[in-house]
């Protein structure tokens, strides 16, 4: 089998494993819609808010797991284009759920499993920067935004100074773009205020 067979199925593995919704099966089990509740959205952050922190945070872990599994796995055994793709993949299967309608959550902490996957290293400026926008805002969603700014520059800038190769730096630009698109409501209201 070429190659290329084994990017696709890294993309279709990704693309399934990162559908799946931790967030929506615990909210059902305690008859809870998260589209009807909190933020509307079907994420760590609002089982939070709506559950308790326990299960968000139990949630949040699953999340990482479907990003970061795909993308080490396949990165590991097949190489790293293969695995920043099944990385890709989970993140877009976690926002456009099919098992949700199309719908789904904001794709941070799958993203960060995924960035945890294939560039480790990536992970510090992104945390970091997500943290400084907590800490100033106290809003998940501003600081989401803020450390994808930090990824999409980190992964210019590591391309450009030769740490890394073009597919780490387009994974990185991506990466940023998936979840910056999910936070655009986010960032004009917070510019508008």
């Amino acid at each position: 089998m070429t190659p290329w067979f084994w990017v696709f199925l890294a993309g279709v593995t990704g693309y399934l494993l990162g559908s799946i919704s931790p967030s929506a099966y615990v909210a059902r089990v305690f008859g809870v819609d998260l589209f009807a509740s909190g933020s509307g959205n079907p994420g760590a952050t609002n089982v939070g808010r709506t559950l308790g922190a326990r299960w968000g945070v139990m949630v949040a872990v699953i999340d990482i797991a479907k990003g970061l599994l795909p993308a080490a796995v396949f990165g590991i055994y097949v190489g790293e284009i293969a695995g920043e793709v099944a990385g890709l993949a989970a993140v877009l299967g976690h926002i456009t759920s099919p098992f949700l309608k199309g719908r789904g959550g904001k794709g941070v902490a799958t993203a960060l499993g995924a960035i945890l996957g294939v560039q480790p290293w990536l992970a510090i400026p992104v945390l970091i920067t997500f943290g400084i926008g907590l800490a100033i805002w106290h809003r998940v969603g501003l600081g989401a935004a803020l450390a994808a700014i930090a990824l999409a520059a980190s992964g210019a800038v590591g391309w450009a100074v030769g740490l890394l190769d073009p597919s780490d730096a387009v994974f990185a630009l991506v990466m940023a773009g998936l979840v910056l698109g999910r936070h655009g409501g986010n960032i004009r209201r917070a510019t508008m205020h």
